[in-house]
């Protein structure tokens, strides 16, 4: 199954010269969603993870059919003031000004073994901001998974010490 044939692209959204890679397609369609995330639970078999974590919104559509599969937990990463209990948050640069992001305080146990999924690797600010929240609450990052990377923003180099899986490559 070729799963770019499920991916749309649309051009000039969500401004002038972008393409825009649209994974609604593919979401809607039971056995390329199916074939997606069994491509990405195969890759988190071999890297042993005990956890799931996945930056809003698209990167829960990506991890938690992972993570059910697996039997392992699944933690969100979200904007400030969206997660209830207590957070630790991460500042990261964009190329006009700053994000930043949150993930509950107790939601990696040090030494957890964690993967990473998103929709999209494109500048790697968001993968790598994820990253260090992982980190710093004493995750392992042993890999990171994509459906799609976006090869001329070099979000690769970001993240070029972990493991990066990518399903396709625009």
């Amino acid at each position: 199954m070729d799963l770019k044939d499920y991916i749309a692209s649309i051009p000039d959204y969500p401004s002038e010269g972008i393409v825009f890679r649209d994974i609604s397609p593919l979401m809607a369609d039971g056995e390329a969603y199916r074939a997606a995330t069994k491509k990405i639970v195969d890759y988190a078999k071999e890297q042993k993870i005990d956890m799931v974590v996945g930056p809003e919104a698209r990167g829960f559509i990506v991890g938690c059919p992972v993570a059910y599969e697996l039997g392992v937990g699944f933690a969100p990463v979200r904007k400030p003031g969206k997660l209830p209990r207590e957070t630790i948050e991460v500042s990261y640069d964009l190329e006009y000004g700053s994000d930043t992001l949150t993930i509950h305080a107790d939601a990696i146990t040090p030494g957890q073994r964690v993967l990473i999924c998103d929709d999209l690797l494109a500048t790697g600010g968001t993968i790598k901001a994820t990253i260090e929240l992982v980190e710093e609450l004493g995750g392992v990052v042993v890999g990171c998974a994509f459906l799609i990377e976006l090869m001329e923003l070099n979000g690769r180099e970001k993240i070029e010490n972990y493991e990066i899986l990518t399903l396709m490559e625009y």
